[in-house]
C-alpha cells in the first residue's frame, strides 16, 4: 500500500506554493504553483517511497488541518509576526538528514550560519559538505530554515527556490526581527 499524501497550492508575497502532508504532518514544500510542482513532488516520492511513490491528492488548504494550519503560520510568517513554526513535519531522510534538519531549526530568525557552523554543532567539524547535501534534500524549506545556512565568507550559495528566495527570506526576516 503506498503513503498517502494531501497537497495543496497556496498563495505567498514571493508566489505561489505548493505544500504536501500525510495525516501526521507536513512532508513537503514547493515553490510553484500546483502543477509544476506535481512532477518534482512525484520524484521526491519515488525517491522516498521506492517506486510505487504514493498516492497524491490534490485538496484545498482549508480542507486538511496539516495543510491549513501550515497555511495559516506561514502568512503569519511572511507578515512578520511568525518566528518559529509550531507544526507537525515528518521528514522523510537519513539519519545524518535527520540530525542536519534538526540543527537548521535552533538557527533563531533573523540570524544566519555556516555550513561548518552546523557541521561543528553535530559534533562533525569536517562535514561542511555533507550538511550543505542534506541542507539541499530538505523537503520543507521556510518551516525548516535551511535558508538561514550561508557560505563560509558570508556569501548567498544554494537554495532550492533559488538565490533571489533565500535574499527575500533573510530580508525580511531582518527587517522583522
Amino acid at each position: 500500500m503506498s503513503e498517502r499524501l494531501y497537497t495543496a497550492e497556496i498563495d505567498s508575497p514571493i508566489g505561489p506554493m505548493t505544500l504536501t502532508a500525510t495525516d501526521k504532518g507536513i512532508c513537503h514544500l514547493d515553490f510553484a504553483p500546483y502543477d509544476l510542482a506535481l512532477e518534482k513532488l512525484e520524484q521526491w516520492t519515488k525517491r522516498v517511497f521506492g517506486h510505487a511513490g504514493a498516492d497524491i491528492t490534490r485538496v484545498e488548504a482549508a480542507s486538511h488541518d496539516q495543510l491549513n494550519e501550515a497555511a495559516r503560520q506561514l502568512a503569519l510568517y511572511f507578515a512578520g509576526e511568525l518566528q518559529q513554526f509550531d507544526l507537525p513535519i515528518q521528514m522523510y531522510g537519513t539519519p545524518f538528514q535527520q540530525k542536519v534538519w534538526a540543527a537548521l531549526q535552533q538557527i533563531p530568525y533573523g540570524e544566519t550560519r555556516t555550513y561548518k557552523d552546523i557541521a561543528v554543532m553535530l559534533d562533525q567539524p569536517g562535514a561542511m559538505r555533507a550538511v550543505g547535501g542534506a541542507n539541499n534534500r530538505n523537503p520543507v524549506s521556510i518551516i525548516v530554515p535551511c535558508h538561514r545556512v550561508i557560505g563560509a565568507s558570508g556569501q548567498m550559495i544554494g537554495y532550492g527556490g533559488g538565490l533571489p528566495i533565500k535574499i527575500a527570506l533573510l530580508d525580511l526576516e531582518k527587517s522583522a526581527k
